[in-house]
């Protein structure tokens, strides 16, 4: 995918899905260390879509120090602007990451985590959306 030739909104919203399904995926195959990377991208993307277009952003509660390239500032901004609830623990989720991006797999129990990344992407609007408007999973792809 050029994610570049989609746009600073079409780019990262495609990556948001096809990482949701290739996570989802990873989860599923036991890759939970990979799931949870692949995740956390989704996540990223979803952030850095909802605050590229300027309709959603007029909404936004930005502060005048905050850095729109982090995605925690990202994720505080949207809760501070009622776009999230704040139920998903950020802080906890970004912990897991780091853990997992050391070890080549662990054993937790991802299904929380999943639930939490699929609120934040119905909040967001991202979800639900047809896995089939997506192009095909390449099977060669870890």
């Amino acid at each position: 995918m050029d994610e570049g030739a989609l746009g600073h909104e079409k780019g990262p919203l495609q990556r948001a899905k096809l990482h949701i399904r290739g996570g989802r995926r990873r989860l599923r195959q036991g890759k939970i260390s990979a799931g949870i990377v692949t995740l956390y991208d989704a996540f990223c993307a979803a952030l850095e879509w909802y605050c590229a277009s300027n309709e959603r952003k007029k909404g936004l509660i930005i502060r005048a120090d905050d850095n729109l390239k982090d995605d925690k500032t990202l994720y505080e901004i949207l809760t501070r602007s009622g776009v999230l609830d704040g139920t998903f623990n950020y802080q906890e989720f970004d912990e897991l990451v780091e853990s997992v991006l050391y070890r080549d797999n662990i054993e937790i129990d991802y299904e929380n985590v999943l639930k939490g990344i699929e609120s934040v992407m119905t909040q967001l609007g991202i979800m639900p959306f047809d896995e089939m408007e997506l192009p095909p999973e390449d099977p060669s792809t870890f």
